[in-house]
């Protein structure tokens, strides 16, 4: 059992044993819903795929032969509608089992799959369909967002096919009634078959700057993900593996879909509204979850409850990405349930770059190593690499050989594309350093940096110390000009329940940094707030607090 990925796999491994370097075995023709989904209904179809739930306590025990025979539905219903290989279509589907239904249908035709959130506005919608030439969208039709995107398609030309999933709407598509009608699907052949170097699943970078930019992926970008899922989330074939994301975002396939079920994991999906710690908790306990992945955030709230209410004796382990992981979150998680939360970095144009594998030591604060699928390194701006301790942009190395996993490009945007990818170099746009060890630490995005008095100051480093005091649930840290330093650190906070803002609190927090890291990192300025601006995955936009402070003229 949970073998099957080792034959996409080559290993080599170091003296201890461990995996030092890996690369894989391509098929031109691999394709994830016939070479894994459909492999694994045919030699263990009662294998249990997906345990799925919602808030009105419902539930579905899914197999994968009912994953094979549901995703073969689907695409005969999709190509009976004029989809077919090459077509973009968009999938606005929360956390609906049907989201896997239709990514894997679209997979086996070889449409391009676009997964987008439920959270998109009118505006949003045009622009990611004229961007990306969307010819479908699938959507749920709970809330709003079916109706905006029939504003949308007033001002789009290449939308003809909406379809509605649990729910009946004019001019749309019924899924349930399409699919209930659908022939029996026969896999394409000659040039309408997919070939793996062929894109098969674009994003829409949220980003913190700018318009989001279309991240293509081929087919071989699924295979890239068995570290993840292996090495990483540590997925137990014979377990449950639940990751905290929406699918609309990069991080759904990171953990919901295509590394675990190459490992042959059953995966868990809570179906909900809003955040709920409790909630979720009460689920992770009553389908006994084992291994479970989440962003920092959602580790805030969940410290914040009495996990001694829950029965976790199920979970196992624990992992982190999306942000950096503050030591003080690590520290009180550990304290409570007695696993290290290991954590991990990547991009929606990446699988995971670096991480804190199965065989290592989590060290508090740093995002592990490089992962034995790239090649890593830090850089100053001229390329050159840097030595321990100093900060320098991460980047991977993609000479001779471009790694599996990377993306093929910025779709349609042959600048921005050549902007990250130059000189033998992938270029992330995130800042870190490494210790002696090899460990890295986080720093911040390459515009997010402080430069105050001479010294470059990371935000991270900021919020994880003042994240530290128990008034604080939320902080950004940022630069506002000064006349004397050039910038000063700023730091814009949100309370945690039972505090409330005062000039003795901020200086409270100012003390507490001062004491606990060099004190020329003290925030000279402290602003609290109700909320801090995001990104609709969750992501803090510290160029919109700039933003707003250049706008209000605030300075020291």
């Amino acid at each position: 059992m949970g073998r099957l990925y080792k034959e996409y796999v080559i290993e080599t491994l170091d003296a201890e044993g461990n995996v030092a370097h890996v690369s894989f075995k391509k098929d031109p023709y691999f394709n994830f819903g016939y070479d894994i989904v459909d492999r694994i209904a045919r030699e263990n179809p009662d294998k249990l795929a997906m345990v799925w739930c919602n808030e009105a306590g419902e539930e579905r025990f899914i197999t994968f032969r009912e994953m094979k025979e549901e995703s073969d539905r689907t695409a005969s219903y999709f190509r009976s509608l004029g989809i077919k290989k090459g077509d973009a279509v968009m999938l606005i589907l929360r956390r609906h089992y049907e989201f896997w239904y239709c990514i894997v249908a679209l997979h086996k035709i070889g449409a391009i799959a676009i997964p987008a959130t439920n959270q998109l506005m009118t505006k949003d919608i045009v622009y990611r369909v004229n961007a990306a030439s969307v010819k479908a969208i699938v959507c749920t039709s709970d809330g709003q967002i079916a109706s905006l995107v029939d504003e949308a398609q007033k001002e789009t030309t290449t939308l003809e096919i909406k379809i509605l999933v649990r729910g009946k709407r004019e001019g749309w598509h019924s899924y349930e009634e399409g699919v209930s009608q659908a022939p029996p699907f026969i896999p394409p052949t000659g040039d309408e078959r997919p070939k793996a170097d062929e894109i098969m699943l674009m994003y829409f970078s949220s980003g913190t700057t700018g318009m989001p930019k279309m991240v293509a992926h081929n087919h071989y970008y699924a295979l890239a993900h068995i570290p993840t899922a292996v090495y990483w989330h540590n997925v137990d074939p014979d377990g449950l593996h639940f990751t905290v994301s929406e699918t609309g975002w990069g991080k759904a396939v990171w953990g919901k879909l295509y590394g675990q079920w190459i490992a042959e994991a059953a995966i868990f999906t809570f179906d909900f509204e809003r955040f709920n710690a409790d909630e979720l908790l009460k689920r992770v306990s009553k389908y006994k979850v084992t291994t479970f992945c989440a962003p920092p955030t959602i580790y805030r709230f969940l410290i914040k409850e009495d996990l001694s209410r829950y029965d976790l004796s199920s979970l196992k382990y624990c992992t982190t990405a999306g942000e950096a992981l503050n030591p003080e979150v690590f520290k009180r998680f550990k304290e409570q349930t007695g696993i290290e939360i290991k954590e991990g970095f990547g991009q929606t144009e990446t699988t995971m770059v670096i991480g804190t594998t199965t065989w290592m030591e989590p060290r508090p604060g740093s995002m592990g190593k490089p992962s034995p699928q790239y090649k890593v390194d830090l850089v100053d701006e001229n390329g050159n690499s840097v030595s321990p301790g100093e900060v320098g942009e991460i980047v991977l190395r993609i000479e001779p050989e471009r790694p599996t996993g990377l993306m093929i490009e910025y779709y349609r945007n042959p600048e921005m594309t050549a902007q990250a990818i130059r000189d033998g170099l992938y270029h992330t746009g995130d800042t870190a350093w490494r210790d002696e060890d090899g460990y890295y630490y986080y720093v911040g995005r390459t515009d997010d940096i402080i430069k105050s008095s001479g010294y470059r100051i990371g935000p991270f480093e900021v919020e994880s110390v003042i994240m530290e005091h128990p008034a604080v649930l939320e902080c950004a840290v940022t630069g506002v000009p000064d006349a004397l330093r050039g910038q000063v650190v700023k730091a814009t906070i949100v309370l945690a329940r039972g505090y409330q803002p005062s000039d003795a609190l901020a200086k409270e927090i100012q003390d507490y940094v001062k004491k606990n890291t060099a004190p020329y990192k003290y925030p000279r300025i402290v602003e609290f707030v109700d909320e801090l601006p995001k990104t609709i995955s969750g992501k803090i936009r510290r160029t919109e607090i700039r933003r707003r402070d250049l706008e209000r003229g605030v300075n020291n």
